[in-house]
């Protein structure tokens, strides 16, 4: 079922209608609650917005490949992967930006827009070579489910490679709603890609939640009034606790848990 904006006449988004191990703590929460106008209305079950790159999906080892690619064509030394890996989370142009600085040279902006596309085009084709869902999801997304929430995603990837992703790893078919900063032309950390996608999936920012790995995704869902749950595994150049989410799990298995608490107003 297609339940796409019809926001100022821009693309429908890809809806769809609705697959997980280790041990983690909790760690301590250094924000409030959400504020009354934030806290989702739960008597009834939420629709839960994913991230997709360092949330759902470990998509680093081909992000990480693609950049080294590009950057031997080049001739730019590859970047270590747990460098390269922290990179991530400010897009495909940043990671080729600081990975050209770092070897003290610089990038006119009309060269960096050609290697950007060129990273595009190679990761498009690779987009599932390596990476895989996080530890945990599928069964996180089973017990969600069962306990009646929905599911979208809102991401900075572009929506063609989101549903290659999760056609590929069979995900799919679990979101209402897969939305890329191409869907409606508006990235994170504006809040209207937020709303929208909430839309697209048949929601209510009064009953959604957020789920995310970075500065970008708690800044989006503070934006627009939606409480956010961290994940400490992601991409996140600080420890994410520096952003204030609401809440924040170390393993998928403690999602559900924690999605109830924050139902239910419990700190």
């Amino acid at each position: 079922m297609n339940r796409g904006s019809t926001n100022r006449g821009l693309p429908p988004a890809r809806s769809r209608v609705s697959d997980p191990e280790t041990e983690a703590t909790v760690i301590p929460m250094s924000a409030p609650m959400p504020t009354a106008d934030a806290k989702p209305d739960m008597n009834s079950a939420a629709l839960i917005v994913f991230d997709l790159d360092g949330t759902l999906i470990d998509t680093a080892p081909d992000l990480v490949a693609t950049l080294n690619v590009i950057f031997e064509r080049e001739n730019i030394p590859p970047v270590p992967y747990a460098t390269a890996r922290n990179l991530i989370g400010g897009g495909a142009r940043a990671m080729i930006k600081r990975g050209v600085a770092a070897e003290g040279r610089s990038l006119t902006p009309e060269r960096l827009e050609e290697l950007f596309a060129e990273f595009v085009a190679y990761y498009t084709e690779h987009v599932a070579d390596r990476s895989l869902p996080f530890p945990g999801l599928t069964d996180a997304l089973d017990t969600l489910s069962a306990r009646g929430h929905r599911f979208a995603v809102c991401t900075n990837k572009f929506e063609r490679q989101s549903l290659l992703l999760l056609d590929h790893l069979k995900l799919s078919a679990r979101f209402d709603a897969i939305c890329g900063q191409d869907t409606f032309g508006i990235p994170k950390p504006d809040p209207e890609i937020l709303h929208r996608t909430i839309a697209a999936a048949g929601g209510r920012p009064g009953h959604a939640i957020m789920i995310g790995d970075s500065e970008t995704d708690v800044a989006t869902a503070r934006a627009a009034g939606v409480p956010v749950i961290a994940v400490d595994f992601g991409y996140s150049e600080r420890p994410i606790a520096d952003y204030a989410p609401d809440r924040i799990i170390g393993h998928f298995s403690q999602l559900p848990d924690q999605v109830t608490a924050l139902i239910q107003g419990r700190r």
